[in-house]
């Protein structure tokens, strides 16, 4: 496997794995492992971005861990490790720091999601209001106009001053971060969501910029997304992907939910007005719920659909649950099997195999930068 292409990824210990994460991510890993030299990291040091209780945060590294191997992550195939174990990711983030300017991370749509520290809609918000202040106060001297345009925008500038100043550097940070990550394992692919491609498109610039002034030192990696992959979105919002980090937990199906959590969660999931099962855009909520029965059964959605007509809703999900179930009962029982000792041992194995890669290639920036 030395010879063939090296990917790297990884997923937060923040929150519940959910079925999106296993379909969109996951399991495509179990199958990239089969052609390419894998790293699979449980990156924490991302998760801490933003408040995690101590003691939650350990126990959900090992659960990450483990529902990597009870879904097929093999550490035959892969190597399986968490990111803190590995201390070169943060030396090396440091180290790209220094090439990294301020406006490479303010246009990043993650932090201003994550921070509510919007720049361009505060920019827009200004704009446009001064536009309107203009327009209706033309008999205003500009003295006058200026005072009224700064009384008006002063509120929303206070705003995002509060929400920008409350924000922890290292959610700023976060892309450089992952860029360290990526980089320091020679990494040809990065098997990513959509909602990450600016990150990547970030970690791509770094790597030539440094490369440009230093000299050739960084692969600059290539995205890897599956294109026949469907978004899988929130039960409550068909407009919004599934996450761990919603405050619903009728959001999602977590991978270890219990067979009643999940029927209970499918019966409240949001439906669209109507009351036929079609597999159309204009109908996003039924869409989604005929995109997991169908990635939990053997069949397409358009066979979905006929074998629905003229049932209900309530049938509807009540088959879709089950189909849940089941898809989920074999993962669960691989996960309940597998002893925290034994990841334990897995995870030290992988810092052992990741540290050697690491180093050297540390070693490798650092004199190129004159350290």
């Amino acid at each position: 496997m030395e010879n063939n292409p090296i990917i790297f990824s990884g997923i937060q210990p923040s929150g519940s794995l959910h079925l999106g994460n296993y379909l969109g991510a996951i399991k495509n890993w179990v199958q990239l492992q089969e052609s390419h030299n894998s790293f699979f990291c449980v990156v924490d040091l991302h998760a801490i971005t933003t408040p995690q209780d101590p003691q939650e945060l350990r126990k959900r590294i090992i659960e990450v861990a483990k529902i990597y191997l009870a879904a097929g992550i093999d550490p035959a195939k892969s190597t399986i490790f968490v990111q803190s174990d590995v201390t070169e990711h943060t030396e090396l983030a440091w180290l790209l720091n220094t090439i990294t300017q301020n406006g490479d991370l303010t246009k990043m749509t993650q932090f201003k999601q994550k921070s509510g520290a919007d720049f361009d809609k505060l920019e827009k918000y200004l704009t446009e209001n001064a536009k309107a202040e203009i327009s209706n106060m033309k008999e205003k001297t500009n003295k006058e106009l200026k005072n009224i345009i700064a009384k008006l925008t002063l509120a929303e500038f206070k705003n995002f001053k509060e929400q920008f100043n409350s924000v922890s550097v290292g959610l700023y940070d976060y892309p450089v971060l992952m860029a360290a990550d990526i980089l320091l394992y020679n990494t040809d692919l990065v098997p990513v969501g959509k909602d990450q491609e600016q990150h990547i498109e970030l970690t791509r610039r770094l790597a030539r910029r440094f490369n440009d002034r230093f000299g050739e030192t960084f692969k600059i990696p290539e995205k890897y997304t599956k294109k026949e992959g469907k978004r899988i979105m929130g039960l409550d919002d068909p407009n919004k992907k599934m996450s761990k980090s919603a405050p619903s937990e009728y959001n999602r199906i977590d991978l270890l939910d219990s067979a009643d959590e999940i029927r209970n969660k499918i019966k409240k999931a949001v439906t669209d007005s109507g009351n036929t099962i079609e597999y159309t855009d204009e109908r996003p909520a039924i869409k989604n719920l005929l995109n997991i029965f169908s990635l939990t059964s053997d069949k397409t959605p358009e066979e979905l659909v006929t074998h629905f007509k003229g049932k209900g809703f309530k049938e509807f999900k009540e088959e879709l649950a089950e189909s849940i179930v089941a898809f989920l009962s074999p993962f669960q029982e691989r996960y309940n099997a597998i002893s925290d000792e034994n990841v334990q041992k897995i995870l030290d194995q992988g810092k052992t195999q990741t540290k050697k890669i690491a180093t050297g290639k540390l070693e490798e920036v650092k004199q190129k930068m004159g350290l």
